[in-house]
């Protein structure tokens, strides 16, 4: 669960869009319909012996497989040159700017 329908900080303000409890609700009266997520869903199931070896450890982190998406960048040079060139454009509508309001 990721929210409880409150706000995390010292007011618990009412946040009914964070709420994940009818979710859950719902999830457990449909529990065949469950068998079959995969560890990377927000919810699923573990089975017991697994649970029994990792000495009943609960944490979710131990179980939830997170896939990692690789990040690629072009190459600093490649970023500086693009802004270079945005503040030459920047700079000639600037200047055509200048010239209409005759600055």
């Amino acid at each position: 669960m990721q929210a409880d329908g409150y706000s995390l900080d010292d007011k618990r303000q009412e946040t009914p869009e964070n709420n994940d409890i009818a979710d859950i609700v719902a999830r457990y009266h449909n529990l065949a319909q469950e068998q079959d997520r995969k560890r990377t869903d927000k919810s699923f199931f573990v089975p017991l012996n697994e649970i029994q070896v990792n000495n009943y450890d609960l944490s979710i982190n131990r179980y939830k497989e997170v896939i990692h998406e690789e990040k690629h960048y072009e190459k600093p040079a490649v970023i500086l040159e693009k802004i270079h060139l945005l503040d030459i454009e920047r700079q000639k509508g600037l200047s055509a700017l200048e010239a209409l309001l005759k600055i």
